[in-house]
């Protein structure tokens, strides 16, 4: 199932001229930064590594100008940004999955640089409040140095798990595991607490847990209670 999407137009690599414009956008971000900006991100991760050095620093300075809204003057970063996509090449990028799995599907036909700018430029058709919360994740994944999968989900996002629901919305996935009935709209500390401790003990090997599975489930459980309460500060 298609998560999102982001297509890049863009010269070739072979062309002298160096443009990119924005296709197709399949880019939801509720609540932020949901699939769309974790797909931003996962381009920005995996392709600026072959970005020359010295122009690292301006991407950053970019993503902060898109967040606050402020007028690019092009051409940046060598590539003009623009509308017309004719006589351009097209590198599709898309989040795919289901409930349990999600997964990157990459695909550049261009240079690294026009990747990582149409995830820039991509920024620019959220509304204000969503790039505020979208440009951090932008700025974390520009420090990522490893594979694009759960491992970068989790350093990107702060939620440990790479399914559907814990990216979409970690507070239903964490208030399940914990056992509270569906719907549950309010709890308190003490009840994040009890339920946390009722879990950890049936999850537990001297309680019947299995002893093979036990170290994940505790983890789990220990990223559900720190969901819950953080959103209580």
């Amino acid at each position: 199932m298609l998560l999102a999407e982001l297509q890049i137009w863009h010269t070739r690599p072979v062309t002298p001229t160096r443009r990119i414009a924005l296709g197709h956008l399949v880019l939801p971000t509720d609540p932020a930064p949901g699939l769309g900006g974790v797909l931003l991100a996962a381009v920005i991760a995996a392709y600026l590594p072959n970005v020359d050095d010295d122009l690292v620093p301006d991407v950053g300075r970019l993503i902060d100008q898109v967040v606050r809204g402020q007028r690019i003057v092009q051409p940046r970063l060598q590539h003009r940004y623009q509308v017309d996509r004719h006589g351009l090449a097209v590198s599709v990028h898309q989040m795919v999955g289901d409930a349990d799995h999600v997964e990157f599907d990459l695909h550049s036909m261009g240079r690294p640089l026009s990747q990582v700018l149409g995830a820039v430029y991509a920024l620019e058709r959220f509304n204000v409040d969503v790039r505020r919360q979208v440009g951090p994740v932008l700025h974390r994944a520009m420090r990522w140095n490893g594979p694009i999968g759960p491992s970068f989900v989790a350093d990107i996002t702060g939620v440990h798990r790479a399914d559907l629901v814990g990216i979409t919305d970690p507070r239903v996935w964490a208030l399940d595991l914990l056992g509270f009935p569906m719907g549950t709209a309010k709890v308190s500390k003490k009840d994040v607490m009890a339920r946390f401790r009722s879990r950890l003990r049936e999850a537990h090997p001297d309680h019947g847990g299995d002893g093979a599975a036990a170290g994940v489930a505790i983890e789990r459980l220990g990223e559900a209670r720190r969901i819950l309460l953080e959103q209580m500060t």
